[in-house]
Parts: C-alpha cells; structure tokens; sequence
C-alpha cells in the first residue's frame, strides 16, 4: 500500500465524504463555470490539506469531527486551488500536475475570473454558516501568501535575499497554508482550545520543511536522480544557495550571482553552480535545517496522546521529507 493511502487510512469514510461536498460547493448556474470546475476536481493532487485538517480534527476531538470540519477542509481546498489558477496565470503556465491547466485551455482572463469565484465561493461558505473563526484563520493565510509572493518578486530582482527574508518568503508563501489547515482541524471541533494555536505552529514548521525539501529537489539526490536547476534557472534564492553564498569569497560570491543572473540559461554553467553550492556545504546545511524543522513540528505532536490519527501525522511528517517530488 502507498505511503498516502496508508495516511489516509484513519480518515477514508471523511475524505470519500468530503469530496463529494466539495464538488457541491463548487456548483454554479453557469455552464462553463461548471466545465471548469469538474475538469479541476478530477484533476486533483494528493489532497494533502484536507487530510491535515481532518487528520488534527480528529486527534484532538477524539476522533469526531463536525459539519464544521467538512466546511474547514472546502474552504482551504477553494482557496488552495484558487491561488494555483491565479499562479498558472502569473508564471505563464500551461501545465498543472502533467495536465493543461485553465489558463492554456481556457485563456488567461477566464482563468483569473475563475480563481475569483472559487475564493469567494470559500468566503461565502463561512459567512453563510457563521464559521467567523474559520474566516480568520482563512483570511489571514490568503494574506500572507500573497505578501510572500511579493516579497519574493521584489528580492529576486536584486539577489540579496537573507536567511531571515528567505524564511519569512516561504513562511508565507507555503507554510501559512499548511498552518491554517493543522489550525482549521483544531478550531472546527475545539474553537477556545490551546490546541488551535499548537496545531498552527505544528502546520508552521512542517510547512517549512516541506519547501526546504522543494529546494533540495533543484540539486538532485539517489533518489531523483540528475539535478534540475529550474530554481537557478528562474533566479530564486533557496537556502542552499543562500547559505553558500554567505560564507564564500567575495570573488566566488560575485561568479555566482553573475552565474545566476547573466548565465542562468547555461546549461553547464547551471551545473557548475550546483556543484560549487555542493561542495561548499550548501545541500547538507539545508537538509541539517530541514530536519531540525520535522523535529520541532515532532515535540508538538508528540505532547498528544497515543491514536491512530497521531500515527498518520508522524506518518506524515515523514513523507514530506521522504516524498520523491
């Protein structure tokens, strides 16, 4: 059995459940608005955030979850994949998951007005059944996603990006997300609970461990075999690169950035980065903060007691440092 379907496992009625309210809350009057729509649900990912939110539900309600949980788990997956239409649309993307996306078969403005609906679709199902709770922890990871993305844009113009500044960009980018699901799970079943606070860090560190883990995807491993260097290709500054560049020469450090900034469509001077950042201890000094992540995300999990939906968070704990892609 796959490591996902093993997650899953606690969970399988409520995920089955799940995805058929989820297709409802997408419903519309229009026609091609509902064209769309089923060409993303049944184009889905390994549906990640919903399984954290009810995987923390149910840990902490004693494994019952609410109306409110299934509500939780349909807003951050329309919000999710509200941000991945806008995102196709602002990388010029045209594939998604191995298949076309909205925007290159149903061009860019329907695309954006798609993504639009979907985010308020997520809006509405909260403030329809009162969930303000839910709406906050919503509201503010829609917010710091899109400063991330900024800050993201503004730094990599110039290339000065900090450990500090890196870590606040994908603090927002991908670990608020993460951290509102772990949140979500908490708050639908306990609301005045310490637990929603302990869940949002917990889905705060995981989350940054899983984009570490995306950085070191870009410099190869056994497992994946060659390098990719799309990251130094597309100019982002990741934490390999990061710290190699804070504790080399300054002669070395000006070949770098001039390698990224003027030769990153070279294909053997790619390669020559990733082996100087290699060599300079880049990769180990991430994967070292990577684990450090997961072991801090652990000491929270574990102040819980013993459960079959604790087993699927470790599980899962380890897959977004063990995962393949």
């Amino acid at each position: 059995m796959k490591i996902v379907e093993q997650i899953k496992q606690p969970i399988g009625y409520e995920m089955e459940l799940f995805e058929e309210k989820f297709r409802l809350s997408m419903a519309s009057r229009i026609p091609l608005l509902n064209r769309i729509t089923y060409f993303i649900v049944n184009r889905k990912g390994k549906q990640m955030r919903p399984m954290f939110v009810f995987l923390v539900a149910k840990m902490i309600g004693n494994g019952q979850v609410n109306d409110r949980t299934y509500r939780g788990a349909a807003v951050i997956e329309l919000i999710h994949t509200a941000t991945l239409v806008h995102d196709d649309v602002v990388d010029e993307s045209f594939k998604r998951r191995g298949f076309f996306s909205v925007n290159s078969l149903w061009k860019n403005k329907i695309a954006v007005l798609v993504g639009d609906y979907l985010l308020s679709k997520g809006l509405l199902l909260s403030i329809d059944n009162k969930d303000f709770d839910l709406l906050q922890i919503i509201s503010v990871a829609v917010r710091e996603m899109s400063e991330g993305e900024l800050l993201q844009i503004e730094k990599a113009r110039r290339l000065d990006i900090t450990e500090e500044v890196y870590y606040d960009i994908i603090t927002k980018k991908t670990a608020t997300l993460i951290a509102a699901c772990c949140s979500l799970g908490a708050c639908a079943v306990s609301p005045e609970s310490p637990d929603v606070e302990k869940m949002l860090k917990f889905g705060e560190l995981i989350g940054i461990a899983f984009q570490i883990k995306d950085d070191l995807f870009d410099y190869g491993n056994q497992r994946i075999g060659k390098p990719t260097g799309i990251d130094i290709k597309e100019q982002k500054m990741t934490l390999p690169l990061i710290y190699t560049l804070n504790n080399v020469s300054n002669k070395e450090k000006r070949w770098v950035i001039n390698s990224v900034k003027r030769h990153n469509r070279d294909k053997k001077r790619v390669r020559e980065v990733i082996q100087f950042v290699k060599d300079n201890g880049g990769l180990d000094y991430a994967v070292a903060a990577m684990y450090d992540y997961k072991n801090r995300a652990l000491e929270i999990l574990n102040t819980y007691p013993e459960s079959e939906y604790k087993r699927s968070l470790l599980m899962m704990v380890d897959y977004v440092i063990d995962r393949e892609k």
